[in-house]
């Protein structure tokens, strides 16, 4: 069965059904994503490009552009022209962003265009197969005895950075974060018992979940999920903080008008719905979310300010 989350597709709110700028599309659409090939980001990708391009009667081509923790395909996409031509697969990392870097070439509210937010991955905390530490509780009473204990992630400023800036206060804990160059070889750290834990995306892992190298203490997010049935919430194991899951959405440059964005937001929404498409985000990890634009736009704007208050306070910054 899928989560009572997906299972609510019927309930998957449209936005207006205004009808698309004149002939739009015309031509080929642009689909840029901030991240390589075969990661979380370029699943959802993959998942609707065949979908939306047989809805649009036009192919949508794909450019991974990765680096830099997504900032050189954000640029990319500000610099488009409004027209809809260019859309872009956005993770969460686009939000929090605005907060570490110092500078930016982008405006990260002025110059994109919220069209809908697809999906989510939960952040869960690991530790190796082989790791002694079975609860929440037990890594954070050993953490206790061994001040500085590490916790890798996936680069400076990533979601798991924050989950785990966020969990060492609540836990009390003093650790000492590793970073490195993407989620893989963070994971390949922990499951190799060289570091003991991590923070990480469910659906970046989730295969290592399965093949046995990882072991999930905790859900980060606020519910448990289909694909780990039996690994309780944060909040449940008594250590709850706020949601740090990775979203992955499209935006497009400033100035799309809205006929357009109402359709590409009403047919991907629509493409939702479809229980095959939802048993495949689910199967991989994901919780669908189904944001139209203005609750898009408000989830952004929230996170932004949410995030500015943990980077300060922890010290997270990447000049």
């Amino acid at each position: 069965m899928l989560t009572r989350r997906s299972l609510a597709l019927a309930a998957i709110p449209l936005v207006s059904s205004a009808r698309a700028q004149g002939t739009w599309p015309d031509k080929p659409v642009r689909m840029i994503i901030g991240y390589p090939a075969g990661g979380p980001t370029d699943f959802g990708g993959r998942l609707l490009q065949d979908p939306l391009g047989r809805l649009w009667g036009q192919p949508i081509v794909i450019e991974n552009r990765p680096g830099a923790s997504q900032v050189i395909a954000s640029e990319a996409v500000a610099r488009s022209p409004g027209d809809g031509y260019t859309i872009f697969l956005a993770a969460s990392t686009h939000a929090s962003n605005a907060a570490v870097y110092a500078r930016l070439p982008y405006d990260t509210l002025a110059d994109f265009t919220p069209i809908v937010n697809i999906y989510a991955s939960p952040t869960v905390l690991f530790v190796g197969k082989d790791s002694p530490y079975r609860t929440v509780a037990a890594l954070v009473e050993a953490a206790k005895r061994d001040p500085g204990m590490a916790f890798a992630s996936s680069g400076n400023g990533s979601s798991g950075h924050f989950a785990l800036e966020i969990f060492r206060r609540k836990a009390g804990i003093e650790v000492t974060h590793v970073a490195f160059r993407g989620g893989a070889p963070a994971l390949q750290e922990v499951m190799s018992g060289r570091v003991p834990a991590t923070f990480s995306t469910l659906s970046g892992a989730i295969g290592l979940v399965r093949d046995g190298g990882l072991r999930a203490l905790a859900i980060g997010g606020p519910v448990r999920v289909e694909v780990l049935p039996g690994i309780p919430t944060l909040a449940e194991a008594g250590f709850e903080i706020p949601d740090t899951s990775p979203w992955y959405g499209f935006l497009g440059p400033k100035g799309v008008p809205r006929p357009i964005v109402d359709r590409i937001a009403n047919d991907t929404l629509g493409l939702l719905r479809d229980v095959t498409i939802a048993r495949r985000i689910v199967d991989a990890g994901g919780v669908i979310l189904a944001e139209g634009p203005e609750a898009f736009d408000a989830r952004i704007r929230r996170e932004i300010a949410e995030n500015a208050v943990v980077a300060r306070e922890a010290n997270i910054r990447v000049e």
